[in-house]
């Protein structure tokens, strides 16, 4: 490829995105604020957000906690939130996998981490994985709240959580950009939820 079609893919790729983030914001903002509502909710009346997702989705999920434990900006000092990513501790993930399958490697956090009045959070591009189905499952056996970011269709999980954020595009990276937009939406508008 040469320079002047490597220059005509990104703008490509740019228009795309952009145009994705307009019809987004204006199709899942209803279901966004709810979102950010619930997670509110279930901070302040004293339980604790889970979150977890595979490969780039398990980044996201680390990132997300970490926003909401540290800081999302450094405009807002605040108390720290209580969210866990549960693809953080390999230790746990390895030894669940190797015992009881991949399936099972969030299943058997939430299982002993999660409590009810919690909300587990899904992440995932195609909401399909065997493992974040399984947790979705422990979790409402244990009476947790759960909601998911999804994308395209919202796959298997979109039938298996309370609440869905939907990016209604095919192309993983399109859906993976956009759901780093909503997690730093969420946890600014649970910030000024919680703190003003």
């Amino acid at each position: 490829m040469n320079n002047d079609a490597r220059k005509e893919f990104i703008l490509k790729a740019a228009e795309e995105s952009s145009h994705l983030r307009r019809t987004m914001a204006e199709s899942l903002a209803p279901a966004l604020m709810e979102l950010a509502d619930t997670i509110s909710g279930v901070i302040g009346s004293g339980g604790k957000i889970l979150i977890c997702g595979n490969g780039g989705s398990a980044a996201d999920s680390s990132h997300m906690a970490a926003e909401m434990i540290v800081r999302l900006t450094s405009q807002r000092t605040r108390q720290s939130l209580p969210a866990l990513a549960l693809n953080a501790d390999t230790a746990v993930m390895t030894a669940a996998g190797n015992d009881f399958g991949f399936e099972q490697i969030f299943a058997r956090q939430v299982e002993g981490l999660g409590n009810k009045g919690d909300l587990l959070l899904l992440i995932s591009t195609s909401g399909n994985s065997a493992n974040l189905l399984r947790a979705a499952e422990t979790a409402h056996h244990k009476g947790l709240r759960t909601a998911a970011l999804l994308g395209g269709t919202g796959g298997k999980l979109a039938s298996l959580v309370d609440k869905k954020l939907i990016v209604p595009h095919t192309s993983v990276q399109r859906i993976q950009e956009e759901q780093i937009f909503l997690i730093h939406l969420l946890v600014e508008l649970v910030e000024s939820d919680l703190v003003g």
